[in-house]
């Protein structure tokens, strides 16, 4: 058994845990931003490929006190490093994170995990230099308490690039923050789904995959394949395993629209690259079945009238931090009363940066939830 950690937005650890443990792993604690979970040889491939709320997976590859350098440095050559990384494998210390401990120079101890690692490798392949010629391997540190925590990245690119972005608008969503806006608002399938700023399509073609079951990273690669343990077969064997449970048959009722006629573009284009990934996934299993696209049209939000007597009304309102002025945001704000009107009886998330959004709206919402998405302290203000 390995022990993995996964990060995540913060404020999204309780859907992320609950996320690992339906795969069917055991959760081993959480911090801000990041929940480790023990997993067997397969959690590996399964969690990169299955996880919509995650932003990358670690393989822990040491967890120690360390009061001094020499502790941190013997802690990391312990390890088995050569059992992980080919000869010619080119290792980048990217990230040290240090919270009250004695060890507090991220630089210092971003150098001698370096020194340790490429010590060891040098010893045991009898090497006085490594050629890097290779591919990267990441490794992340967090240093808590005087305890160091070694991680390796396995997921290459974050999984919020699912690979079927090719199109994109200012300022876009994360896919990993719209798959956790789904499951925050509790929706369902066989609830109509409608995002009245849609944008490049991200929230919409999220609710499409989770609708039917298709896993997010199906359509792309990760930093596990330039690993020695990789197991091509099996993580073949689990990704058709995947697709054989991609969703067919069930009715769905997810749209978008934006005032912005090439944004609804860029939405139709994202749509049809991450459906035609599920279709080539389906491919593996011998199948030629297709899944549904979402709708999408040109329209303002104020002049979109539902068809449907309930539903939810999911939507990321351009931030003044980031599109237009601050004013015009606030202006915005203000008028977003007429979809109330127009989907009465529709629950309502609103995803924004704004901490004065009730009272630009004028209602209260049923609950407030803080999301920090990206680099942005947002919150989602959730009208049910």
């Amino acid at each position: 058994m390995n022990t993995f950690v996964a990060l995540c937005a913060v404020g999204a650890e309780k859907i992320l845990g609950n996320e690992i443990k339906h795969l069917g792993y055991t959760l081993a604690g959480n911090a801000p931003g990041r929940v480790s979970f023990i997993g067997d040889d397969d959690a590996l491939y399964r969690s990169n490929l299955c996880l919509r709320t995650s932003d990358r997976v670690y393989m822990q590859m040491a967890r120690y006190k360390a009061d001094t350098f020499d502790d941190l440095f013997e802690g990391c050559f312990r390890v088995d490093w050569q059992d992980f990384f080919r000869k010619d494998v080119r290792v980048v210390v990217d990230k040290v994170r240090v919270y009250k401990s004695r060890l507090n120079s991220e630089h210092t101890i971003q150098s001698m995990i370096q020194k340790a690692i490429y010590t060891k490798l040098s010893d045991v392949w009898r090497m006085s230099s490594l050629p890097e010629s290779g591919a990267e391997a990441d490794v992340r540190v967090y240093m808590e308490r005087d305890e160091a925590v070694i991680l390796l990245d396995t997921s290459g690119q974050p999984l919020h690039k699912r690979g079927y972005r090719t199109e994109s608008v200012s300022a876009p969503l994360r896919e990993t923050t719209a798959a956790v806006l789904l499951q925050e608002m509790l929706w369902r399938r066989k609830i109509p789904l409608h995002d009245p700023f849609c944008g490049s399509g991200t929230i919409t073609v999220e609710a499409v995959l989770y609708a039917h079951n298709v896993a997010p990273g199906l359509g792309r690669n990760f930093a596990y394949e330039n690993l020695p343990i990789y197991n091509e077969k099996r993580a073949l064997d689990i990704k058709r395993k995947e697709a054989g449970k991609i969703r067919t048959d069930v009715e769905c009722h997810i749209s978008g629209s934006d005032v912005d006629s090439f944004a609804v573009e860029c939405a139709r284009k994202n749509a049809e690259h991450a459906c035609s990934m599920a279709g080539r996934a389906l491919q593996l299993i011998g199948s030629d079945m297709r899944i549904e696209r979402p709708e999408f049209f040109v329209s303002d939000f104020s002049d979109v009238h539902p068809d449907r007597e309930n539903g939810l009304v999911l939507c990321n309102p351009p931030y003044g931090e980031r599109l237009g002025d601050e004013k015009h945001a606030e202006s915005l704000y203000r008028s977003m009363d007429s979809l109330f009107l127009n989907f009465k009886g529709w629950q309502m998330g609103v995803i924004t940066n704004c901490k004065s959004f009730e009272d630009f709206l004028g209602k209260k919402a049923s609950a407030v939830k803080p999301l920090k998405a990206g680099n942005l302290d947002t919150s989602l203000y959730i009208y049910r």
